[in-house]
């Protein structure tokens, strides 16, 4: 399952969060070419990604930057594009465009450190938007614990659209992190699991002030949780396409020159 759209429309225009989605895939197209030479592709990524053991001992410590914009195919740049198109515009409403820059920043500088505190040894290339914008996410459960998500469902060929609670959302999806990072170390996993968990938290963490300035506890009581605005509303409109009945052969008749029942074939005729 993944989110397509929450209920909760930005008051402003989110101007930061489109320029952070824009620079990710202006960065991406500019060394896609890469993809079709692996060795210059994995020298590239050892100047600009985080090599644990480099940073670990001090070295390359700006990669903690340069890799937040940095992705390694077409799939996990659009997956993390979505999550942030969904869910940065809300914390960019509540801390302004300056506040929201920095707080994204700081979300993804600490998830790659937490990355290179699980594994400091490590030689292994880490790159991807998502440790900040796990911090987004972070935040945003913080603020709106029961804003509506609506997430595509796939079970095996039954596909639907359902609308479930951020808490239920973003709950799963970080006890899901915690989970598949306790597996990565006994030798499994491709995934920095530790900065997408570090960064939850991190982005919570560092909103616990703004929550805290809109009243705590009594903000969630004010507001039961969702947003303090009329959330955005979605209809389902059915299609004006008329539904035809299934053509079945004329009755049997003794009339000469008629077709023999069952000539007639049974069709569905659309428009």
């Amino acid at each position: 399952m993944f989110p397509i759209r929450d209920h909760n429309p930005a008051a402003r225009l989110p101007f930061v969060n489109y320029a952070l989605i824009a620079a990710n895939v202006a960065i991406f197209l500019s060394y896609l070419p890469l993809f079709s030479n692996p060795f210059a592709l994995t020298a590239f990524f050892d100047i600009w990604a985080i090599v644990p053991a480099k940073v670990s001992t001090g070295q390359d410590s700006y990669a903690l930057v340069s890799s937040m914009f940095l992705h390694g195919g077409w799939m996990h740049l659009l997956g993390n594009m979505l999550f942030l198109y969904i869910f940065g515009d809300n914390v960019e409403d509540q801390l302004g465009h300056f506040g929201y820059a920095a707080f994204y920043l700081a979300s993804g500088i600490g998830a790659g450190l937490m990355q290179v505190l699980a594994e400091p040894g490590s030689a292994v290339p880490v790159v991807g938007a998502s440790g900040a914008i796990a911090g987004v996410m972070g935040g945003y459960l913080l603020l709106f614990p029961r804003a509506r998500i609506d997430i595509l469902l796939f079970l095996i060929v039954i596909v639907r659209i359902i609308s479930v609670p951020a808490w239920m959302m973003l709950g799963l999806w970080f006890g899901m992190q915690v989970v598949n990072g306790a597996a990565a170390q006994a030798g499994t996993g491709g995934v920095a699991y530790w900065a997408h968990a570090g960064g939850f938290l991190i982005g919570m963490a560092l909103l616990v002030p703004a929550w805290l300035r809109k009243g705590g506890p009594a903000y969630w009581r004010r507001t039961h949780g969702a947003p303090a605005h009329p959330e955005a509303r979605y209809r389902y409109i059915r299609s004006d396409v008329p539904t035809v009945p299934r053509t079945r052969s004329a009755a049997p008749s003794a009339e000469p020159g008629r077709k023999a029942p069952g000539a007639v074939p049974v069709v569905r005729r659309r428009r």
